[in-house]
């Protein structure tokens, strides 16, 4: 998988036989290092273990739920919050050779088309949270906007004549968040998409779209 070169002075790592395990963490201001083990495997898909706190339950996590995790103030990042240990010091993994089997598969689907599980945003007037589907380029793009909008309210919702006297999606609705293959499942990149030509924009000028342009041109 990979070179002896690549895998210089990093720490903690070893080998199996699908899958390189190296040390990780993340760094919240507020509640300090979260260490954890991560799991490379030769398909791309990427594994968090916590260790953050003796007998931590947090198994097979993404990056992104490590991320959240570890209580990191400015989630969304976890390419560059989530650091390895090189030479003994904080590198952001996006910096290492780790990734060059995620970038390869980060682009899966199912049945032809991207993995993209139903999302919800909170009003701030009511405090109810509505869903969004996330089916097609318009749907995704409406979601992405309405994240980016700190005062969003249901009445903004694009679809569908939505009040606050509404009922709440997730008091009405039975929800898995997981893949389809498993609702206990957390998010694993087999199943879900972190990001596509389907929910990434060219014209959309925050960082998770600016840096998926560079990388994907």
């Amino acid at each position: 998988m990979f070179s002896e070169e690549e895998l210089r002075e990093i720490s903690g790592v070893k080998r199996g036989d699908d899958y390189v395990e190296v040390m990780c963490g993340c760094t919240s201001h507020r509640y300090g290092d979260a260490v954890a083990k991560l799991r490379v495997f030769s398909s791309g898909e990427l594994v968090i273990s916590c260790d953050c706190t003796p007998g931590c339950p947090e198994d097979k996590l993404t990056p992104a739920a490590f991320e959240k995790h570890s209580g990191r103030e400015t989630s969304r990042k976890w390419k560059n919050n989530i650091w390895i240990i090189v030479d003994g010091e904080k590198v952001p993994v996006v910096k290492t050779a780790l990734l060059k089997y995620y970038n390869q598969s980060s682009n899966r689907s199912q049945n032809g088309r991207a993995c993209h599980r139903d999302e919800f945003i909170r009003c701030t007037d009511c405090n109810k949270e509505r869903r969004f589907r996330l089916r097609t380029n318009e749907e995704c793009r409406s979601y992405h906007d309405a994240l980016a909008n700190p005062h969003w309210k249901c009445f903004d919702i694009p679809y569908d004549k939505v009040s606050c006297d509404d009922d709440d999606e997730r008091a009405s609705r039975r929800v898995y968040r997981g893949c389809s293959r498993s609702p206990t499942c957390r998010g694993c990149t087999s199943c879900v998409c972190f990001g596509c030509e389907i929910c990434r924009f060219s014209d959309c000028s925050c960082q998770t779209c600016i840096d998926f342009t560079r990388n994907h041109p």
